[in-house]
């Protein structure tokens, strides 16, 4: 949704913008040029592999990028560091890509037989095997019921505490196995047996949830009068989140707050979009300004 992105920041010459999960650079690129021919970005990821991507592509922007492997949730802190009060816009894409799912090796993906690890960031010290050795069952089924809205959550989580003394849970296709095995229906089913195992794991193992809260609690302070945040959301935990923290922050017409929403409802990608990228499929796109 790049367009929409670029529409909703109203990018202008000479800007400061933050692209809060910089990826592959396809925002950047597309804020960069946008803002020419003086305008500015700080790019930050924490995963390692994606600011080697993006260095790459906004190679040519030269200066006017910089990027910092960090999560979202520390920008105040990273904008301190280089001295600055306040950005015109933000974007964060929150979303993970088809890089991380087809090359990290990282195990997000349950189609192949990786290791599982989730970190986003390779400094974080829990894993998702980390997880799945040491939670309760009570913990466990929690996790996968609140991050995955996993109805079976109970069944598996009882399965993995079960089977976990007789053979550890190391691999995606350790996990899978198990899943299909637990899950009523198993490989028949509309949706894979393992896709909100997987994505709650990613959650938990990353603090997705926590640290997109933690952002939005800061955001009103990271934005110059009249900058704007965009944040792409891709299940309904996260939109959730930035919907209601939106409309506390946007406070009522009697007692408004810091920030004025300019998407009332979410945007949603176009068809074409999708046919040509299906991962996007479940986009919503919330928008607010500094007032």
């Amino acid at each position: 949704m790049r367009a929409e992105v670029l529409a909703l920041l109203a990018c202008r010459p000479g800007g400061l913008y933050v692209d809060g999960t910089v990826g592959g650079g396809g925002h950047a690129a597309a804020i960069l040029e946008a803002s020419s021919p003086g305008g500015r970005l700080i790019g930050l990821d924490q995963d390692p592999e994606a600011i080697a991507r993006a260095a790459r592509v906004l190679e040519p922007f030269g200066d006017r990028v910089q990027l910092v492997q960090e999560n979202f949730a520390r920008l105040a802190e990273v904008l301190a560091e280089r001295g600055v009060a306040a950005v015109d816009g933000i974007v964060l894409d929150l979303g993970i890509s088809l890089d991380q799912l087809e090359s990290s090796g990282r195990g997000f993906s349950f189609r192949r037989e990786e290791p599982l690890d989730m970190r986003m960031d390779p400094r974080g010290e829990t894993t998702a095997a980390d997880l799945l050795a040491r939670l309760g069952e009570e913990e466990l089924a929690d996790l996968f019921h609140g991050y995955g809205e996993e109805r079976h959550a109970r069944r598996i989580a009882r399965a993995i505490v079960r089977e976990r003394p007789r053979r550890p849970l190391r691999t995606t296709a350790d996990l899978v196995r198990l899943l299909f095995a637990a899950t009523p229906g198993g490989r028949h089913g509309r949706i894979h047996p393992a896709t909100r195992v997987f994505m709650a794991l990613r959650i938990a193992v990353n603090r997705e949830l926590e640290r997109l809260e933690a952002f939005l609690d800061r955001v009103p302070g990271l934005l110059r009068p009249g900058g704007r945040v965009c944040i792409l959301a891709f299940h309904s935990l996260e939109d959730r989140i930035v919907k209601q923290r939106f409309r506390t922050l946007a406070g009522r017409r009697e007692a408004p707050g810091p920030l004025a929403i300019l998407t009332r409802r979410p945007l949603r990608p176009q068809p074409e979009e999708i046919a040509a990228n299906p991962l996007a499929r479940s986009a919503r796109l919330r928008a607010a300004a500094r007032v």
